[in-house]
């Protein structure tokens, strides 16, 4: 028998009912259009094909039209389903608030729109009730995933998990896909490790559980894009680097205790081992990609509205800071800020390179200027190398043969 739920209180004290096997959370800030037909058919799907007690929590952040009306509403018709209100907007608040009060083994949450195919749902969530996997994310960018949004979305997709896999060595393929899972004696043990409260949440999420040696189970889905989506690209992904940024900080100083997590992985405060030569290139080239990916797509995004000498330098400030930690930390394994030489060549060659064409051809617009910035960007992560190779590896050397005593 199912759970059944007929009143819609916030999470709390107080109810006695069978326990659900999964609890799966659906954020929502004003979205009195697309809340009633997705909390009614994601409870239809679930009664027809998971063979657990579930329940369905909307979790209302801050919303100011009807949608806490329709929650609640929906909530005291739909056996499993109910509402928790929150004062302050952010996906990551809501899935911290209600993951932490939930009694269900295993915690879901989904976007509203409802872009990812329900038939991926019971796969996700599998690995998890059998204990085989410890989280568990629908993927768009994996073989065997089906995936209809446009060009737009899709470069900063990629971009973005591309800058993930070069900065910070991930593995997982789809950061930021709106269908995860996770089992809840593991959320347990993360959420209180996770800082961020927005769209970063996610992110953070999976990588301090990946370095801890937790198990993450992948699941290629289908996924048509909302056209009428609220998230603002621009400030969500500054917002995103900003995070990756701290995190990035927070792993090189040891800061996480990864151990105290159960996992297999690298060891709260050990550095990331040395890589040789052959590995140090190919972690250069993918984190270099990635940051050329990057910073080209923050151009044409910033470009309308800052020029193109501005635009550049803004996009490569954010870029050259990420780019050079990732090369310092993960190509030549050590710990530190990077510093402005790295950021002032770059932006010499890409800015110069911006103004010969500028001159040369007036007129030039972005179809001509993203080819000359990808040139550019590439002389300026050659010169990145050969710089930070410069400045690291002499220390490196000395700090290997301390305490060796002399033949």
């Amino acid at each position: 028998m199912r759970t059944a739920r007929r009143s819609a209180p916030p999470l709390g004290p107080g109810h006695h009912h069978p326990e659900p096997v999964l609890e799966v959370v659906v954020p929502v800030h004003n979205e009195e259009r697309d809340l009633e037909p997705c909390v009614r058919r994601l409870h239809a799907h679930l009664a027809e094909t998971f063979p657990y007690p579930f329940r369905i929590t909307v979790a209302d952040n801050a919303s100011t039209d009807r949608t806490p009306w329709i929650a609640a509403r929906l909530a005291g018709e739909l056996p499993g389903a109910q509402w928790v209100r929150l004062e302050e907007k952010g996906r990551g608040r809501a899935l911290h608030t209600a993951w932490s009060r939930s009694p269900a083994p295993v915690l879901a949450y989904l976007d509203v729109d409802l872009s990812t195919d329900l038939a991926a749902l019971l796969p996700l969530v599998a690995p998890l009730i059998s204990g085989h996997s410890d989280l568990a994310i629908g993927t768009r960018l994996a073989r065997g995933s089906r995936v209809v949004r446009g060009p737009k979305r899709e470069i900063i997709s990629r971009c973005y998990n591309g800058l993930l896999r070069g900065a910070l060595s991930v593995g997982f393929t789809d950061a930021q896909c709106g269908f995860k899972a996770v089992r809840r004696e593991v959320a347990e043990r993360l959420l209180p490790l996770v800082e961020d409260r927005e769209w970063f949440f996610d992110t953070e999420l999976l990588v301090i559980a990946e370095r801890a040696g937790l198990r993450i189970h992948e699941v290629p889905v289908d996924w048509v894009d909302d056209p009428d989506s609220r998230v603002d690209l621009l400030p969500t992904a500054l917002a995103d680097l900003r995070g990756m940024a701290r995190l990035a900080r927070a792993l090189a100083r040891g800061r996480l205790p990864l151990a105290a997590l159960g996992g297999a992985g690298t060891a709260a405060g050990s550095a990331v081992p040395p890589p040789g030569r052959p590995a140090r290139l190919l972690r250069f080239a993918a984190a270099g990609a990635a940051g050329a990916l990057l910073h080209l797509a923050l151009y044409v995004l910033l470009r309308p509205a800052a020029g193109a000498q501005a635009g550049n330098a803004l996009a490569l400030l954010l870029c050259t800071v990420l780019s050079t930690a990732a090369d310092r930390r993960f190509t030549f394994g050590v710990r530190g800020r990077a510093g402005p030489a790295a950021l002032l060549a770059g932006l010499a060659l890409t800015g110069g390179a911006l103004a010969v064409l500028h001159h040369a051809l007036p007129a030039a617009g972005p179809r001509a200027e993203l080819p000359v910035l990808a040139a550019a960007n590439l002389a300026a992560a050659l010169l990145r190398f050969h710089l930070l190779r410069a400045c690291v590896l002499p220390g490196r050397r000395s700090r290997r043969t301390t305490g060796i005593p002399a033949s």
